[in-house]
């Protein structure tokens, strides 16, 4: 900042600067300016902290009554190998989605009733068709789901070789012209 200094109309640099980031609270202020930073901060922490343990119900799963740890490890071992429907990429266990809710509750109603894994998976998969499955069986309806990913492949390299042999027949009819002096480079 700039400014006129005494009676002579001299121009000289003021004393007085404006309050930076980088050097910290002016010495006039007393510091009241990096309290307020201070304050603001940790009020902006705390509203932070307050926001995730509100909102942490939202993403706990229901809990459900096992009988012991060996039903609960059959329980997350099946809905491992389930698919969420909504989310698509993601197995029932770990989905937050309404629906995987509800399948999670089917599938422990229907432990709880008897049924096996086999026959949970077989009424999923009537309701739901393979693609509740994560790993869905070969049959006739999933061939393409299976062999899809090996046909693009073997495009890919049918194309990248049509295109190497073309480049390599061009470059074969051409040649460069002979240099006047003999020399090879």
């Amino acid at each position: 900042m700039w400014r006129v200094q005494g009676a002579e109309g001299g121009w000289g640099r003021s004393s007085v600067l404006p309050p930076s980031p980088l050097r910290g609270p002016s010495p006039a202020s007393g510091g009241r300016e990096s309290l307020a930073s201070i304050r603001s901060f940790f009020l902006g922490v705390c509203v932070v902290v307050v926001a995730l343990v509100l909102s942490s119900n939202a993403f706990a799963i229901d809990p459900l009554p096992f009988k012991d740890r060996a039903e609960e490890v059959r329980f997350q071992k099946l809905t491992k190998q389930l698919r969420c429907l909504v989310c698509q990429n993601q197995d029932l266990a770990d989905s937050d989605a309404d629906l995987a809710k509800d399948l999670r509750k089917q599938v422990f109603d229907m432990m709880q009733s008897g049924k096996s894994d086999t026959e949970i998976k077989e009424y999923l998969v009537a309701r739901y068709n393979d693609f509740v499955l994560y790993d869905p069986p070969l049959k006739p309806g999933t061939w393409l789901l299976w062999f899809a990913p090996f046909a693009f492949v073997l495009v890919g390299v049918f194309v990248v070789a049509r295109i190497l042999r073309a480049r390599a027949q061009q470059a074969g009819g051409v040649r460069p012209a002979d240099t006047e002096s003999g020399d090879d480079w």
